[in-house]
């Protein structure tokens, strides 16, 4: 049950909107044009944030510094591209429950994951399989398989399968399966949200579990930065990685980030893929053939990173820090209590939430269980009347109220397009 009173009526909503001290966030985005005589609804937060306003003002100074200064604006450019890297830190830190030195910004997720697996996933004769969700986001069921191959192992001996349960049993079958296969585990990656579900792991946990069963563990954080609280310097994972397009709203394949707990930092670089960016700022422009390793998270860094994609993630964690990710997540909570009020109080059991109440961040995962009604023929007629979510097969319509954009208007607005639009279906 919710820990929030709600009235399921329009002014009740906007008189929740005229008391949120986030609400004056939303007009720093800019969302989709009206269509079909709807103005937008725009809960796909969870896929592609929207574009703060202030990321062209960004773009534009280091496009007139690029003119201005040519290389030379690798050192004076407004934000030097030489270290551009380290204009994510605070942020991608403080969002992450790490210490600076941890976390760097580079590449895309999955790349990502390929490039820390082949720090961490070292699999033996005796100990090579890696433990994944069962209902993994298909690029890391990919990733994980592919590394098995290129290791000269099968697939099919060689990755497990943890079924996520929304009761104790999801503990006790993670578990029973490091009891009795925990010696031939090499790795284990897991999201830390599910993402057609919506269910947050229990990340601790499952971190305390692998530690102290001596089994290397790393956490997909797409679904999850930017949307629920994470200690990952606490926790210790051995590494994280997280795309910045969804929560983060860095735009359409935008620069990613990656944790690397402090415990691996000060290496030689032997047990990493090298390239002239994990080369120790002091000495990299000596170009000498000796390699110098970065004495942080930086030695997982090969290449520069791209600065106009990287650009749009600094300007949007700066929204971040002055909104502030407690208060934040306190609006979400209540936003996503409203909308499992609005779907119960209209719909009763015709609609459901299959997103636990207790583990959740923004997302609301519905599913139709009138069988009278098509849920793709409702999408559908949702997307024509300006909602814009997602759909995922084989039944399931994702949403997801993003604190920092949306409004409690947009969930009472939603609610009510959904109930015209089986109406029309029917």
């Amino acid at each position: 049950m919710s820990d929030y009173i709600f009235e399921n009526n329009q002014d009740f909503a906007l008189t929740l909107d005229k008391n949120d001290e986030l609400n004056q966030y939303r007009s720093n985005f800019l969302f989709p044009k009206e269509k079909n005589g709807y103005s937008c609804v725009y809960l796909c937060g969870n896929s592609l944030g929207l574009q703060a306003k202030n990321v062209s003002e960004y773009l534009e100074q280091e496009l007139q510094d690029w003119s201005d200064f040519g290389v030379h604006g690798h050192t004076k450019a407004k934000r030097p591209w030489l270290t551009y890297h380290l204009q994510a830190r605070e942020g991608f830190a403080s969002l992450t429950g790490s210490k600076e030195s941890e976390v760097i910004a580079m590449n895309t997720l999955t790349v990502n994951l390929h490039m820390l697996m082949a720090s961490f996933y070292r699999p033996t004769q005796k100990r090579f399989k890696i433990l994944i969700e069962s209902t993994a986001f298909p690029s890391d069921r990919f990733a994980a398989e592919s590394q098995i191959r290129l290791h000269g192992f099968d697939p099919e001996d060689a990755l497990i399968e943890w079924e996520p349960k929304d009761d104790e049993l999801l503990l006790e079958d993670y578990k029973k399966i490091i009891a009795e296969q925990g010696d031939e585990i090499a790795l284990i990656l897991i999201p830390g949200i599910q993402y057609y579900s919506g269910q947050v792991m229990p990340m601790e946990d499952l971190c305390s579990i692998a530690k102290k069963s001596n089994i290397k563990i790393g956490l997909d954080l797409a679904h999850a930065v930017g949307n629920v609280e994470l200690e990952l310097n606490k926790w210790e994972p051995d590494f994280a990685a997280w795309c910045t397009y969804k929560y983060l709203n860095g735009g359409p394949g935008s620069i990613g980030g990656a944790f690397i707990h402090e415990k691996y930092h000060g290496g030689d670089g032997s047990q990493q893929l090298l390239g002239w960016w994990s080369n120790d700022l002091s000495s990299r422009f000596k170009m000498e053939a000796s390699f110098v390793p970065a004495n942080d998270a930086d030695l997982w860094q090969v290449s520069n990173p791209p600065v106009f994609s990287l650009t749009p993630v600094i300007a949007s964690l700066k929204i971040f820090k002055q909104a502030t990710f407690p208060k934040l997540r306190e609006k979400s909570k209540k936003l996503t209590g409203y909308m499992d009020f609005l779907i119960q109080d209209k719909f009763e059991n015709r609609i459901t939430s299959i997103t636990p109440i207790k583990n959740r961040g923004c997302q609301l995962s519905l599913v139709i269980k009138d069988e009278s009604l098509n849920g793709k023929e409702i999408f559908n007629s949702l997307t024509e009347k300006n909602v814009i979510g997602d759909w995922r097969e084989p039944n399931v319509i994702r949403m997801a109220p993003t604190p920092l954009y949306n409004s409690y208007e947009d969930v009472f607005n939603f609610v009510s397009r959904l109930e015209q639009s089986i109406s029309e279906t029917t």
